[in-house]
């Protein structure tokens, strides 16, 4: 691998970096969220977007995010040099991204599924974490203690939103439906992460990472995967003194090409 960025066709990257971001698994902890961050349920990190966005795309390439919520992506390109494209269903979370980056970066409040009806340029980069499946609508101890002050617990109560499919079947199939849908726009031999996570459901453990995985395997060539170790997460007791109940504290960064 030489040292000359001309002969890196990927990314800006020095062998080093190039290297480091190869490993399967890494450890990442945020920092606190922000005020006008903490109502979005699921929101992921800035810099850990960045450091995907600065390995598969150059400074100045084009990125999308279908499922912006609050704007992780968008300041993520922003902080990198990129171009970022993100759609978002609800206005509520469109608006507070709005409000974290400049007009330069590209907000479209609107249905991810009406991909089509969106004039958008070819694109050199994908990342999203989509909604969970219907995770977010079942009640714990996170969603209560996030209840309790006044934050929200799921996306919204639209049937629009992915979050509130009636069955996990069905989210599964409209989630690779939108993923599928937007290829076209996807530049040949350009890459798509999509950040997931496995889940405890009713006494079932959903594999919703490895479903998404196969299905997207049969549009799209599958490289591989990074584990995202939450190693500061607050351990609750499920299960204690009866059942296994996992404390899931990793995600699954997919990774596939277009071809």
């Amino acid at each position: 691998m030489g040292n000359s960025s001309k002969e890196n066709r990927l990314n800006d990257l020095t062998p080093a970096e190039w290297l480091k971001f190869t490993k399967t698994w890494f450890i990442h902890r945020p920092p606190p969220r922000k005020k006008n961050e903490i109502l979005h349920p699921a929101k992921y990190p800035e810099d850990l977007i960045e450091e995907f966005i600065r390995f598969f795309t150059k400074k100045g390439e084009v990125v999308l995010d279908p499922f912006l919520g609050t704007g992780s992506t968008l300041v993520a390109c922003q902080q990198s040099g990129r171009q970022g494209i993100g759609i978002e269903l609800q206005p509520k979370y469109a608006e507070i991204a709005r409000t974290r980056v400049p007009a330069s970066q590209r907000i479209i409040q609107g249905n991810a599924a009406d991909i089509s009806r969106y004039d958008l340029p070819e694109i050199d980069f994908l990342i999203t974490s989509p909604p969970y499946g219907p995770m977010l609508t079942k009640s714990g101890l996170v969603s209560k203690d996030r209840a309790k002050k006044g934050l929200d617990v799921q996306y919204s109560d639209d049937p629009e939103d992915l979050g509130n499919a009636k069955s996990y079947e069905e989210f599964l199939q409209r989630l690779v439906n939108i993923l599928v849908a937007i290829k076209p726009k996807l530049k040949s031999k350009k890459y798509a992460v999509v950040i997931l996570q496995n889940y405890m459901d009713q006494g079932n453990y959903r594999t919703l990472a490895w479903d998404v995985g196969k299905e997207l395997s049969k549009h799209f060539q599958f490289r591989g995967e990074r584990l995202w170790c939450q190693d500061h997460k607050t351990l609750y007791p499920y299960g204690y003194r009866y059942s296994f109940v996992p404390n899931v504290h990793h995600h699954y960064c997919l990774i596939f090409r277009k071809e």
